[in-house]
C-alpha cells in the first residue's frame, strides 16, 4: 500500500522505464538468470498500473561496466528522457545496477527529484523529492560504489600478490608457453618458433636497428608467428615492422617477469567526459621486475644494450636493406656519395648539387631549419674534399689486413643465408608434419561418411599444395645460394689492392664505376659539418657492421671577387627604408647602375642583394599623420587631385618637394598650410589665373613668379568647371596708406 500510495495520475501518465545492465559481456552469457530477473520488471510495472504501450524496456547497457570508466548510451538516454519529464518511473533490479559511481547516480536522483520521477528496486519504491528516500537512496548510491571499491581491492591485492611471486599466469608473447608448475615459463616447443625469434636477437646484434632487422626478414621471405588466442594455433604471416620491435623491447624474452608496465588512467576530454587511457611507465615505476625468472632467448644486460641502441635510434635516420636498394641507382654525376650519404644532423639522405664552371658536387639535407623567420638546409657542404677523403679510406681498406676482415664480414653473410635457409627446411618440416596429420585424420574417418571424408579429402589436398610450395622455394633457394669462396680466391682477393688503386686512376673508369666500387664496401656515410671550425666528420658504415671515423678539412670562405661597387650598396641602404624594390630598380636603372656582373636591376636583384647584406625591407606607413613625408601618388589621393597636377605644380615652384637621388620619385611634406591650398570652392578675392593675368596685367610666367615668392596668393580648386589654380587679385583689408588720397 505504501507503494502504491506514491504512484499518482500523475506517474501513470508518463512512461515507465525499466534500466537493464551486466558489467561485462561474461555476465552477460553466464548469468542469464540475473538478465531475466531485470526482464521480468516489466511485470511488476503493469502491477503498479502502468499499461504495455507505455513501458519502455532500455537494454543498450548490457555488457557494459557502471563505474563510469566507459559511456552508456543507455544510461545517456535515460537521464534525458527523465530531464524532459517523460518518465514516471525508473526500474531496476538494485541501485548498482543503474549506476555504481556517485556522479552519475545523484545526478539522476536530482532530475528525478525535479520532475517529479520515481525511482524503484527490489525494495521498494523511492520518491526523491521526499527528504527521507532522498538520503536512503543517496546511502544506496554510496554503498554501491565502495563495494564495488572493495571488490576491486581485494581481486588486485590478490594479483599484485600472486604476480610478486612470479606465478600470475598472463598472455606470453609469441616464443613462450605456460609451464605445468606455478608461474613456470618455457621457451615455445616448436623449433621453427624458436628459431625466428633467435634470428631476430642475432641480426640485431649486427645490424644494430629494428628497421633494418625487419628489412632483412622481408627479404629472406621468412613467415613470423602470431598468436591469435592462448588456446588456439600458431599462424605464420609475412613479418611487420612492430612485431620485430614488440620481440626486441619486450623484457620477458631476457627472461624477467614484469607486471606492471602500464598505468590506466582516468581524464577528462574536451566536452568533459571521463575517458580511460594507458600510460607506459619508467622501468623505475613498474610493480613487479624478477629478473632470471624463466630461460631467456638473450640475458639481461644484453636487453639493457639493445633498449639504450634503440633508444639512440629514435631520432629518424635512413635504413636500407642488405641488397643495397634503397641507395637508389648510381647516376652519371661526379658525386661519388650520391645515395649514399646522409646528414649527421637530421638523419636525412643527402641530395647532391654541382656548382661552378667546373661542376663541383656538393652534397645539401632537404630537411630545413628557421634562422632568422627564414628556412635555410641544415647541412650544405662542398664535396671534392669529401670524396677524396672516402676514396682514401676505401683503398686503405683493402690492403690484405682489412682486407682479411672484409672476407670475414662476408663469411658472416653467409651464415645469414644459412639461418635463412634453415628456416625455410623448418617450414618443409611443418609442412610435411601437416600433411601428415591430414592423412592420419583422412584414413580414420568411416569411407561411408562422405560429408566428413570430402571436407578431410579437401584438407588434406591443401595440405600437399603447401608442402609442394615449400619444397620449390627451398630448392630455389638453395640453388640461388652463393657459393662459399675457395682458398685460392681468398688469396687472389688478397693482392686485389696494387690493382685496384690503378683500376680507380685508370682515365677509362667512369664515375659511374667509381660508385660502383664504393657501395660494394661501404654502405653508409654520414656527414656532420662544423663551419666554425672549419671541418666536416664523417662516419663510414662499411658491410658486415663496422664504422670508421675520418675529420675532413674544409676550405675556409673567402671574400668575393666579384661583389656590387659601394656606391650601389650605400645608396640602397638609403633607398630600402623608403622604396619597395621594383620601385629601387627603377632609380638604379634610370642611373645606369647595373649588378656585379653586370646586369640590369629587377625586383628579385635588389631583394638578393638586400637580403644579402642584411638591409631593412621597406614598411608601408599609413598616410594619415600631419606633416608626414609622402610620394606623389600617395599626396594625390589624400588632396583629391590628379598626380600630373602636383607634379606641374613641383615644376612650376608652387610646391616644395624632395628628390632623394636623381631618378628617385619626389616626395611632398603633407602640411596643415598644404592642405589649406586645395579648396573645394574659391575664396574671396580668387580669380582664375587666366583672369588673374587680364587683370593683373601680367603673363604666365610672373604671375607663377610672384606666387612663388610670396607676393601673390594662390589656390587650387579641386571641384567644378573651373578647377585648377585660382590668384588672389583683390585685397579686402587694405593697409592704412591705401587708404590715403
Amino acid at each position: 500500500m505504501i507503494e502504491h500510495s506514491k504512484v499518482t495520475a500523475t506517474h501513470l501518465a508518463r512512461q515507465a522505464i525499466v534500466y537493464l545492465r551486466q558489467s561485462s559481456a561474461s555476465q552477460v552469457e553466464n548469468n542469464r538468470e540475473s538478465t531475466e530477473r531485470q526482464y521480468a520488471l516489466s511485470g511488476r510495472a503493469r502491477e503498479l498500473g502502468w499499461p504495455a504501450e507505455r513501458i519502455l524496456v532500455i537494454d543498450e547497457d548490457l555488457g557494459l561496466s557502471g563505474s563510469g570508466s566507459v559511456m552508456r548510451s543507455g544510461f545517456a538516454r535515460l537521464t534525458s528522457e527523465v530531464a524532459l519529464a517523460r518518465v514516471g518511473i525508473v526500474l531496476g533490479l538494485e541501485v548498482s545496477r543503474l549506476a555504481r559511481n556517485n556522479a552519475d547516480w545523484h545526478r539522476l536522483i536530482e532530475l528525478a527529484g525535479l520532475t517529479d520521477t520515481l525511482i524503484g528496486d527490489a525494495d521498494g519504491i523511492y520518491h526523491p523529492a521526499l527528504f527521507n528516500d532522498r538520503l536512503l537512496l543517496g546511502l544506496k548510491g554510496a554503498m554501491s560504489e565502495a563495494e564495488l571499491h572493495v571488490l576491486r581491492a581485494r581481486l588486485d591485492g590478490g594479483i599484485r600478490n600472486k604476480a610478486a611471486r612470479g606465478e600470475l599466469r598472463r598472455g606470453l608473447p609469441v616464443g613462450f608457453v605456460w609451464g605445468e608448475d606455478d608461474g613456470e615459463i618455457l621457451m615455445h616447443p616448436d623449433e621453427a618458433v624458436a628459431h625466428v625469434i633467435r634470428s631476430i636477437f642475432a641480426r640485431f646484434a649486427e645490424l644494430g636497428s629494428a628497421r633494418r632487422v625487419w628489412l632483412w626478414l622481408r627479404a629472406q621471405d621468412i613467415k613470423f608467428p602470431l598468436r591469435l588466442g592462448e588456446h588456439q594455433d600458431l599462424r605464420w604471416s609475412e613479418a611487420s615492422y612492430h612485431a620485430v620491435h614488440a620481440v626486441l623491447a619486450n623484457p620477458v624474452y631476457a627472461g624477467a617477469y614484469v607486471y606492471g608496465k602500464n598505468r590506466h588512467e582516468t581524464v577528462l576530454d574536451e566536452t568533459g567526459a571521463r575517458r580511460k587511457r594507458v600510460r607506459k611507465l619508467p622501468r623505475d615505476e613498474w610493480q613487479v621486475l624478477i629478473k632470471d625468472h624463466h630461460p631467456g632467448y638473450i640475458d639481461w644486460p644484453t636487453f639493457e644494450a639493445n633498449q639504450q641502441r634503440m633508444g639512440a635510434n629514435t631520432q629518424p635516420r635512413p635504413h636500407s636493406d642488405t641488397r643495397g636498394h634503397s641507395a637508389g641507382a648510381v647516376r652519371e654525376g661526379t658525386a661519388l656519395l650520391q645515395g649514399i650519404a646522409c646528414c649527421g644532423h637530421c638523419g636525412r639522405r643527402l641530395r647532391t648539387h654541382y656548382r661552378g664552371r667546373n661542376a663541383a658536387p656538393g652534397y645539401h639535407c632537404a630537411g630545413k631549419i628557421l634562422v632568422e623567420g627564414r628556412g635555410v638546409y641544415c647541412l650544405n657542404v662542398g664535396g671534392v674534399q669529401i670524396d677524396e677523403a672516402v676514396v682514401a679510406a676505401f683503398l686503405e681498406a683493402l690492403k690484405p689486413a682489412r682486407l682479411a676482415a672484409t672476407i670475414e664480414a662476408a663469411e658472416r653473410l653467409e651464415s645469414d643465408r644459412e639461418a635463412a635457409l634453415k628456416q625455410w627446411r623448418l617450414d618443409v618440416e611443418r609442412a610435411q608434419f601437416a600433411v601428415n596429420r591430414t592423412e592420419r585424420r583422412y584414413r580414420a574417418v568411416d569411407p561411408d561418411n562422405r560429408l566428413v571424408a570430402r571436407a578431410l579429402e579437401r584438407e588434406w589436398e591443401e595440405a600437399l599444395r603447401a608442402l609442394e610450395a615449400a619444397k620449390t622455394e627451398l630448392v630455389q633457394r638453395e640453388a640461388t645460394r652463393p657459393r662459399p669462396l675457395s682458398p685460392r680466391e681468398r688469396e687472389n682477393l688478397l693482392t686485389l689492392e696494387v690493382d685496384l688503386a690503378s683500376v680507380w686512376h685508370a682515365p677509362s673508369t667512369t664515375s659511374r664505376d667509381h660508385k660502383e666500387l664504393l657501395r660494394t664496401l661501404i654502405e653508409e656515410v654520414s656527414l656532420h659539418a662544423d663551419r666554425d671550425k672549419a671541418c666536416a666528420r664523417l662516419m663510414l658504415r662499411w658491410k658486415g657492421g663496422a664504422t670508421s671515423h675520418l675529420d675532413v678539412a674544409l676550405p675556409r670562405s673567402r671574400p668575393a671577387t666579384v661583389r656590387t661597387d659601394e656606391d650601389t650598396l650605400t645608396l640602397l641602404r638609403r633607398l630600402a627604408p623608403l622604396y619597395p624594390d621594383a620601385v629601387i630598380a627603377g632609380i638604379l636603372n634610370r642611373q645606369g647602375r647595373q649588378t656585379a656582373r653586370g646586369h640590369r636591376f629587377d625586383a628579385n636583384r635588389v631583394g638578393n642583394l638586400r637580403r644579402h647584406w642584411n638591409i631593412p625591407i621597406c614598411r608601408a606607413q599609413s598616410p594619415t599623420t600631419d606633416g608626414d613625408v609622402l610620394t606623389i601618388h600617395q599626396a594625390a589621393s589624400v588632396l583629391g587631385v590628379a598626380p600630373s597636377t602636383l607634379h606641374r605644380h613641383l615644376n612650376d615652384g608652387l610646391i616644395r618637394g624632395e628628390q632623394i637621388t636623381p631618378g628617385a620619385p619626389w616626395r611632398i611634406r603633407l602640411t596643415s598650410e598644404l592642405k589649406a591650398r586645395f579648396l573645394t570652392t574659391p575664396g574671396d578675392g580668387f580669380e582664375p589665373i587666366r583672369d588673374a593675368m587680364d587683370t593683373l596685367g601680367l603673363s604666365r610666367q610672373s604671375l607663377l613668379q610672384r606666387v612663388k615668392c610670396g607676393e601673390l596668393e594662390a589656390a587650387h580648386l579641386i571641384r567644378g568647371q573651373r578647377k585648377g589654380l585660382w590668384i588672389k587679385t583683390i585685397d579686402h583689408n587694405p593697409t592704412l596708406f591705401e587708404h590715403m588720397p
